[in-house]
C-alpha cells in the first residue's frame, strides 16, 4: 500500500490489490479454478436442497471458505517457490500444510452436505 493512503483511497487501493490477487490465482492455479467451479455448482444446488436460510448458509459458506483457504495455500506455494525450487524439508512441510488445510475444507463441505441431505431426504 502506498504511504499516506487513508480512508476511501486506502479502501480503493486495497480492493485493487485484492482483485489482482484473485485474478492471479484464477490464471495461475488450476485448483482454484476447480474449486471455484465447485462453489458455483454447490451454490446453485443449495437453493434446491436447503429448506431454510440456516441450511442454505451451511451449504454455501464452506465452499467460500475453500476458496479462501485455496488462495492462502496458493500464496504459501508462491512464496516457497520464490525462495527456491530445490527440495527442502521445511518448504515441503509448508506446502503440505497448505494442502492439508484445503483437504480439511473439502471434508467440511462433504460433512455439511451429507448431514443436510440426510436430514432433509431420509
Amino acid at each position: 500500500m502506498e504511504p499516506g493512503n487513508s480512508g476511501l483511497r486506502r479502501i480503493i487501493a486495497a480492493t485493487g490489490h485484492s482483485m489482482r490477487g484473485l485474478k492471479a490465482c484464477w490464471v495461475n492455479e488450476a485448483a482454484f479454478r476447480q474449486n471455484a467451479t465447485l462453489l458455483a455448482v454447490l451454490f446453485a444446488a443449495a437453493f434446491f436442497v436447503a429448506r431454510d436460510p440456516q441450511q442454505w448458509l451451511l451449504l454455501v459458506v464452506p465452499p467460500f471458505l475453500l476458496l479462501i483457504v485455496e488462495l492462502l495455500n496458493s500464496a504459501i506455494e508462491t512464496v516457497v517457490d520464490r525462495i527456491g525450487t530445490e527440495r527442502n524439508e521445511l518448504s515441503g512441510r509448508a506446502k503440505d500444510m497448505g494442502s492439508a488445510a484445503v483437504f480439511l475444507c473439502l471434508v467440511l463441505i462433504g460433512l455439511c452436505w451429507l448431514v443436510i441431505l440426510w436430514t432433509n431426504y431420509s
